[in-house]
């Protein structure tokens, strides 16, 4: 085990992609621990991995929101955003929060909404004088509303692994992105009241109400998402198909902007992508069974309760193991490892397994934006044409106000498990 933790660490400082370390160290590990009868069944691992209906959300996803994007969605949302609050100090800032917050009801994808965010929004923003790495860093953290916010993948994926409804996991995350979302707007007033931004002139009520009513065909996706999972007319997974056709009718009739030539490349967008998650999700499971084989997952668990028995210390001991883990793992193989190894001991501390999925979830979000393994960072620093190093010293306080909400999440479970409760 100790050769294949040495491969693992060396293959992540060579910036291997992370799938391909998990399947390169479980393979390492057979070959070196002569157990052979394992290679038999990894097939199988990688098979059974995959083999849930829930995990047919994602790709779904994915396409309602490749369709909704080719159909001019992005833009909508922002001029909408942008006649709300535009003529606030800061406005631009607050834009591009808002219309994050709108886009995470449609993708549920942090890495695909920064990098989309980060193409639009980042030039806007320095046009109007803003420092082209307080934009990216700006864009960059409100990406992180999209795994939070429904629909999310990572809430279908820890459904999937800790048989927690993905539903209730939905409802879950509605308060806790709208507080996270809440804690970058305060952390932008402050900034732009004491650097002086200057303000915009403030939109007429006209203005306001037609880009309302050019909105409304955009959110009609996350509408009939939460309200056909909250009556029961459908699954998430059949939500995902839903959000689809409705994309589809909307670009091509009413926005009119999606083009029936456009259609095979958004396919194949979605295919590509959803066949980077699927290896992912593979190989993650893979490392786990070998994890598991050699009772790591036991072993941590009864770490862990020698620790503490109190559950409040005990989730303070988690999101920090969390945040650490998040720093060089990548969310969703992280989430597929860890869960198993979490769920036995949440059930002894009495930890509402919906409430902890949200845990969980935000803390691997927020190490899309921590070195050195970070893709959120990359992305953004890549398509904001930022250096890395200086759109770090610019996200830490967005780093900051992340970890507070983050706290206000975990203490206050009641956030997260009303609107479930409520539901049912």
């Amino acid at each position: 085990m100790t050769i294949a933790l040495l491969i693992f660490i060396i293959l992540l400082l060579l910036q291997v992609p992370i799938a391909f370390v998990l399947g390169i160290t479980t393979i390492a590990y057979i070959f070196v621990s002569a157990n052979m009868g394992l290679m038999a069944t990894a097939p199988q691992r990688l098979y059974s991995g995959l083999e849930s209906y829930g995990l047919l959300a994602i790709p779904l996803f994915m396409l309602a929101g490749e369709l909704m994007n080719s159909g001019g969605i992005t833009k909508r949302l922002i001029d909408f955003s942008k006649s709300l609050v535009g003529h606030f100090r800061g406005g631009l800032a607050y834009v591009n929060v808002i219309a994050n917050m709108l886009l995470a009801s449609i993708i549920g994808s942090a890495t695909a909404q920064i990098a989309m965010m980060s193409r639009t929004m980042v030039p806007s923003m320095e046009k109007e004088g803003y420092s082209r790495e307080f934009a990216a860093a700006t864009t960059a953290s409100a990406g992180l509303l999209g795994p939070i916010i429904p629909p999310s993948m990572l809430f279908i994926i820890y459904g999937v692994q800790s048989g927690a409804s993905i539903g209730d996991m939905f409802m879950a995350g509605v308060f806790p992105g709208i507080l996270l979302a809440i804690s970058f707007i305060i952390l932008i007033g402050y900034t732009g009241t004491k650097q002086k931004w200057p303000t915009q002139k403030r939109a007429l009520f006209s203005e306001i109400f037609s880009s309302f009513f050019k909105v409304i065909p955009a959110l009609l996706v996350p509408v009939i998402i939460v309200v056909g999972i909250l009556s029961g007319a459908f699954t998430p997974t059949e939500s995902a198909a839903i959000a689809c056709v409705v994309a589809l009718v909307v670009g091509f009739f009413f926005y009119r902007e999606l083009k029936i030539k456009e259609l095979p490349s958004i396919f194949i967008n979605t295919a590509v992508t959803t066949a980077t998650i699927t290896l992912l999700i593979a190989m993650a499971n893979l490392f786990g069974w070998m994890l598991s084989f050699e009772k790591v997952p036991q072993n941590i668990a009864t770490w862990m309760v020698s620790l503490t028995e109190n559950p409040l210390l005990f989730l303070l001991i988690v999101n920090i193991f969390l945040l650490i883990v998040g720093m060089f793992m990548d969310g969703i193989a992280a989430l597929i490892i860890l869960v198993p190894i979490f769920a036995p001991l949440i059930a002894n501390y009495g930890i509402d397994p919906i409430h902890f999925g949200v845990i969980i979830c935000i803390n691997l979000t927020i190490g899309l934006l921590t070195p050195p393994v970070g893709a959120g960072l990359y992305i953004a620093s890549s398509l904001g044409q930022v250096k890395l190093e200086r759109l770090v010293a610019a996200i830490w306080p967005y780093l900051i106000a992340s970890l507070i909400a983050l706290l206000v999440i975990t203490y206050w479970p009641d956030l997260t498990l009303w609107l479930p409760s409520i539901t049912k």
